[in-house]
């Protein structure tokens, strides 16, 4: 019962996390892995919210009449390819090798939420709100030059691949990618990234599930909890929450990594 109000609290907060900023694999994968699971089951379970949580998201942007499926299919099939790979190579790593890698993955994750790349970006969303039209229209993939969709696919293949191996902040890269790629407003880059995310999601989970490294019973509680979360971070998205979430973030990321790299045995 402990476990269940635990992988609960992870998955409220995590999906609180990612509604409001991003990152909440960050606390997600570390808690499954300190429950006792195989970082490898750690990493396909997690997945399983992650899917739920994409699925709702895509669903929000339909409603809302922000969807590009054409364009979302031609930058998730590089994608798909390197998430197969990425998750193969991290069912592949001992759990001592994966757990260091997370460790540092996160570190670098906490620089990035600390820097606010996507600050950079604002400026676009604000000249549509205000009826300015981007350079680029909606239908950016027919424009798409040869080198261009070389450039684009080579670039999706690597966020696959990052994504399939750990997928922690990996909505970060994702937007920064977009953003440069499409010259779209955030608010169109976020449904494209939450639709290429579901497809790469899907293609790296099928590999943890025929390698049988998902805990159903957990990444379903999981799910329930990121569920609960995203709807609270929607709810309560205010600049004072964003703040709070950011300090409690970085203070949760300093702690796990530590604990990850073993740097609390050293300290205790």
């Amino acid at each position: 019962m402990d476990q269940v109000i635990l992988i609960l609290l992870a998955g409220m907060a995590a999906g609180f996390v990612n509604t409001v900023g991003g990152g909440g694999s960050l606390i997600s994968l570390p808690v499954l892995i300190f429950m006792g699971l195989p970082s490898a089951v750690a990493n396909g379970t997690n997945r399983v919210a992650l899917m739920v949580q994409s699925l709702v998201a895509i669903s929000y942007f339909r409603h809302k009449g922000i969807f590009y499926p054409k364009l979302s299919i031609m930058l998730g099939v590089p994608a798909i390819l390197g998430s197969i790979l990425g998750a193969h190579f991290a069912i592949s790593l001992s759990d001592a090798l994966f757990n260091k890698i997370l460790a540092v993955v996160m570190l670098v994750v906490m620089a990035v939420i600390l820097w606010r790349p996507e600050k950079k970006f604002l400026k676009k969303t604000h000249a549509e709100e205000s009826g300015e039209k981007s350079n680029i229209e909606d239908h950016q993939e027919e424009n798409f030059s040869p080198l261009h969709m070389a450039m684009a696919a080579l670039a999706f293949f690597g966020v696959g691949f990052y994504g399939g191996f750990i997928q922690a902040g990996v909505g970060f890269i994702m937007i920064v990618a977009l953003t440069l790629l499409t010259g779209m407003s955030l608010v169109k880059v976020n449904s494209l990234k939450v639709f290429i995310t579901a497809i790469f999601i899907l293609s790296s989970l099928l590999v943890f599930i025929f390698s049988d490294k998902v805990n159903w019973a957990l990444g379903t509680t999981l799910a329930v909890g990121n569920a609960v979360g995203a709807y609270l971070g929607s709810a309560l998205s205010v600049a004072r929450g964003d703040k709070f979430i950011r300090i409690f973030l970085v203070a949760a990321i300093l702690a796990m990594s530590g604990k990850l790299l073993g740097i609390h045995k050293l300290i205790f």
